[in-house]
């Protein structure tokens, strides 16, 4: 690392002083934390609605450039930077944090999905874990083949089809049209499951870095749209229930603030009653990311999704289900060849490549303080290629460790006495319970003693 950028960094690190006060932005998705320097001023173009011709063009220029080498430079929110160091801080400590994971931006999602309350976000992820090494997450794209995909995908319409404005990838569903009988004739509930599995790490694996390439800034998480006509109660059966509460259950605990947001279209009043069993089931965070609707949701939908990427039966204005249809094709940037081609470059190159992309970016950053260089970038071998930490001995001195310690200390000790709180409220729940057994017992004595 150079010296001047050593310099730069000491300098903001003194200009960020640790703050007590945690207001976590609980609304913005995690793209919000990140950000792409432009090399030159030009018109912005919607990315989806580029063709995938002009993708490919940008990215040739992509590729024979710096830009590609620095393109994900990211900034952190200071008081979210604090939390994410601490809880860190924590794992490292308990030999707990396993190097995939050892990463900003995925302890910073368990830390907004659970409020920023270190305790809480430290026991989700340790679950999430303990669950990757029980089910073989991390072998189970080699090792499971789900064979009966095509046919599943008749009786369950499904599947990923382009990207929204923002450069997300876009996900769409017709429950409306599922025929359990067959769904469960073609394949199991446990065989789905390990499906859906495989295909939330090819997201976070392939789906998300290829968006995050042709868009040219980071992209985590996924838009949805759910088309529930005809929905209601009598849809809600036994193997319906299990199959959506397991799949909840994982997405909600093991793929954290990984939904953008959810447009629920079509919703007649069979479904609106059946929402209200559903919405049981979902955090209040995954909730205030969702949209239920009715049969005008056009509007809604063009908002944040250009009519290119959404399919004639829902509106829109592409007509792939002329030929496979628009399900089946799995289309979006993760399919391109040549966002394959550079994605692949990174995969074999691993760390050399970062290295060598970080000196170039230093290099050039001497000559040009107008682009900053950039200290994050992907990582290969993580989480959606996660972005590779250079972290400096002098950001981790004793001032900045003490101030942490005090701020988990008093975190713990809030903690601590919310739950002393909570027991000495059942502790007077408890004598009344009793002093009202007393009163019930010395009655019943009384009425007993008048039949003798």
């Amino acid at each position: 690392m150079s010296s001047w950028f050593r310099r730069r960094t000491l300098s903001n690190s003194k200009k960020t002083q640790p703050t007590k006060e945690r207001i976590p932005s609980l609304k913005l998705p995690l793209e919000s934390h990140w950000h792409v320097p432009e090399v030159e001023k030009k018109k912005k173009r919607s990315l989806s609605k580029m063709s995938f011709k002009s993708v490919q063009e940008s990215l040739t220029k992509i590729s024979r450039s710096n830009t590609f080498k620095g393109i994900f430079q990211s900034i952190h929110d200071p008081k979210e930077e604090e939390v994410v160091q601490s809880i860190r801080n924590q794992l490292l400590l308990e030999g707990k944090l396993p190097e995939k994971f050892d990463d900003y931006h995925t302890l910073l999602r368990f830390l907004r999905m659970r409020a920023f309350n270190v305790p809480n976000a430290k026991e989700m992820f340790l679950n999430m874990v303990k669950w990757r090494e029980d089910f073989g997450v991390d072998t189970i794209e080699k090792d499971f083949k789900f064979e009966e995909l095509e046919t599943v995908k008749r009786c369950y319409p499904q599947g990923y089809h382009g990207v929204d404005r923002y450069g997300r990838p876009l996900y769409i569903e017709r429950i409306g049209l599922v025929d359990l009988n067959s769904f469960l004739n073609a394949t199991s509930i446990d065989r789905y499951i390990k499906y859906h599995i495989t295909e939330q790490e090819k997201t976070l694996n392939y789906r998300y870095p290829a968006c995050s390439l042709a868009a040219k800034k980071h992209i985590a998480s996924t838009t949805m749209i759910l088309d529930v006509k005809g929905v209601g109660l009598s849809n809600f059966s036994k193997p319906a229930r299990e199959l959506f509460v397991e799949i909840q259950k994982i997405d909600s605990n093991y793929y954290p603030e990984t939904l953008n947001q959810l447009f629920i279209i079509n919703a007649g009043s069979g479904f609106r009653a059946l929402w209200r069993v559903l919405k049981a089931f979902l955090e209040a965070r995954t909730l205030s990311k969702i949209q239920v609707l009715g049969t005008d949701y056009r509007a809604a939908l063009f908002e944040a999704i250009d009519p290119s990427n959404i399919p004639e039966f829902l509106g829109g204005t592409c007509a792939c289900s002329a030929t496979s249809g628009c399900l089946i094709q799995d289309k979006g940037p993760w399919t391109n060849p040549e966002i394959n081609h550079l994605l692949e470059e990174v995969f074999s190159k691993g760390k050399k490549f970062v290295e060598e992309a970080s000196k170039e970016t230093n290099v050039d950053a001497s000559s040009d303080r107008n682009n900053e260089p950039s200290d994050k970038h992907f990582n290969p071998n993580g989480e959606r290629m996660l972005t590779m930490i250079e972290r400096e001995s002098e950001t981790n001195d004793s001032k900045r460790g003490i101030s942490l310690k005090i701020n988990d200390l008093e975190g713990w000790l809030k903690d601590t006495n919310e739950i002393l709180q909570k027991l000495l409220l059942k502790q007077d729940e408890v004598s009344t319970l009793v002093e009202d057994l007393k009163k019930l017992t010395s009655v019943r004595i009384q009425m007993a003693l008048q039949f003798f």
